[in-house]
């Protein structure tokens, strides 16, 4: 008897600045409850009393009682405190483009609570409180995805989030567009009225790069596996040699991930006997690149994956809002921890690993439908030249290895003075880390093309069979992509494929072995 029933997820218990890559994983893949432990409210409550302080005393300071960027020097009445925050979200939500993911905006919105709960930043608990009761009832702000430049905070992008905290703009509930008003009363949730410094705290910060580049480095964690997992079984497609896979040639370079992608490979071709019918009397001396050099290329990728990861996850945990309030001293500091600069050098590393995992897919696709270097039938079809087979198929993964090419230009490296030259230098990083989501695709997309065609060419190899591990994978796309006999419309494979790579089956049934990818 099936069971209908959905389990409810376990909550996520909120710990500011020690929040791992599992917990953002996990809020990233799907909705959890979240809660904010009340070991927390006394930092939170000590910093609102100290601004609290400084309005009543009267004293000048930035973005509590005064203009913002270029109009700090302006002093605004006590009076006008509330309409300064207001006014402020209300100016600053000028983005454009489409709406980003609800799991990038679930992403966002955790990473602003659990910046604000560190208690540096001068909130009432109920900002807090109101930022994750939308959270938990799923009202989504509707936040576009460009209009940053990654300084100064994610200001325009931010604002429209803090919009659906105060009743105003546009919500998702489960998908569906509704006014922020009309959700947050559904859910009972009251729309919130921003005291002295409020506003300025919840849209500065580096929260939606850094959503965004997380939703890269998912991706790319994603397509490593996967591309491991499908360059593999290529390898046998091609009836390639695993000697360039052996642990001594990789322990000399001693360079991580290369050691890491050359034991997962072997592994996977572990007992093929495709591999054990070519051990003697195969004239080739050497493999293409693209077939024997994965772990080069593939584990360098995985590095800069990893890197990229250490640097989002400090970033994730950081406070990023800026003037912060130091109560141990009473003093309210500005800096700069806005500027998103290591976001953005993040963003644009995961942007070459996605590109590269992409490219020598390509070529290996290259690799399997030129007979004189694959030995199967040319395009990977029976009776060519009646059927073409894959040869449009690469090129598809052609031109999207090229776009991914000028994608991956750094973006870091363009900055455009903004705010009347105050604010002279910025980071890129919120286009940055928003290009690795078309980049993914396209880099998904090869991936299911080579998947299609090494499947095919093993399926030519039969009675030979590959190694059980890759025949799982095999038989994984079997079930919803059959052989390719002769020419059918191939857009759907390709579109089953992709689905598959993008949802993780192409590497899932490997999760044990690709574990110790990043294990170091």
């Amino acid at each position: 008897m099936s069971d209908t029933t959905t389990a409810t997820p376990t909550p996520l218990v909120l710990t500011p600045g020690q929040m791992s890559l599992d917990d953002l994983r996990s809020i990233w893949a799907a909705p959890r409850p979240i809660t904010l432990p009340a070991s927390q409210r006394a930092a939170i409550d000590a910093a609102a009393a100290a601004i609290h302080a400084i309005v009543a005393k009267g004293d000048a300071a930035y973005g509590i009682n005064t203009g913002f960027g270029k109009l700090a020097k302006t002093r605004i009445p006590d009076e006008q405190l509330e309409l300064l925050q207001r006014n402020l979200i209300l100016s600053h939500s000028v983005g454009t483009g489409e709406p980003m993911s609800d799991a990038t905006v679930r992403l966002v919105m955790l990473m602003k609570a659990a910046s604000l709960a560190r208690g540096y930043s001068g909130v009432r608990p109920v900002v807090i409180d109101t930022l994750l009761a939308l959270l938990n009832a799923g009202v989504m702000p509707v936040i576009p995805v460009k209009g940053s430049v990654g300084a100064s905070g994610d200001l325009a992008p931010l604002s429209h989030m803090t919009l659906a905290l105060m009743g105003e703009g546009p919500v998702r509930v489960n998908g569906e567009m509704r006014p922020a008003a009309e959700a947050l009363q559904a859910a009972g949730i009251a729309p919130l009225t921003l005291a002295a410094k409020e506003g300025l705290a919840l849209i500065n910060g580096t929260q939606v790069s850094t959503a965004l580049a997380l939703h890269g480095l998912f991706m790319a964690e994603r397509l490593l596996d996967a591309g491991t997992v499908i360059g593999a079984l290529c390898v046998d497609a091609a009836k390639g040699s695993d000697a360039p896979f052996d642990p001594r040639i990789h322990a000399v370079r001693g360079q991580p991930g290369q050691i890491a992608v050359a034991a997962a490979t072997r592994a996977l071709l572990a007992g093929s006997q495709i591999r054990l019918s070519h051990m003697e009397g195969d004239e080739r001396v050497q493999d293409p690149y693209s077939l024997r050099c994965q772990p080069q290329v593939m584990g360098a990728c995985r590095d800069l994956i990893a890197n990229a990861a250490r640097t989002l996850l400090t970033e994730a945990n950081a406070v990023t809002d800026n003037p912060l309030v130091f109560v141990d001293s009473g003093e309210v500091l500005s800096g700069g921890n806005f500027h998103a600069e290591p976001v953005a050098f993040a963003a644009d590393t995961l942007a070459l690993a996605i590109s590269e995992i992409g490219a020598i897919s390509e070529r290996r696709i290259a690799l399997l439908i030129d007979s004189s270097l694959s030995g199967l039938p040319p395009f990977l079809v029976d009776q060519p030249g009646l059927n073409s087979g894959f040869m449009i198929a690469h090129v598809t993964a052609a031109a999207l290895a090229s776009e991914n090419k000028s994608h991956a230009h750094p973006a870091s490296v363009d900055s455009l003075p903004t705010s009347a030259n105050q604010e002279d230098h910025v980071s890129m990083a919120t286009f940055a880390g928003r290009r690795l989501d078309e980049m993914a695709r396209n880099t998904a997309t090869i991936l299911a093309i080579e998947w299609l065609s090494a499947a095919q060419g093993v399926d030519f190899h039969r009675p030979l069979r590959t190694s059980q591990r890759l025949a799982q994978t095999h038989a994984t796309l079997r079930q919803r992509v059959p052989f390719y006999a002769q020419d059918r419309l191939f857009a759907p494979d390709i579109e089953a494929a992709l689905q598959l790579v993008l949802q993780g089956a192409a590497s899932r049934d490997q999760q044990d072995l690709l574990t110790a990818l990043w294990a170091h």
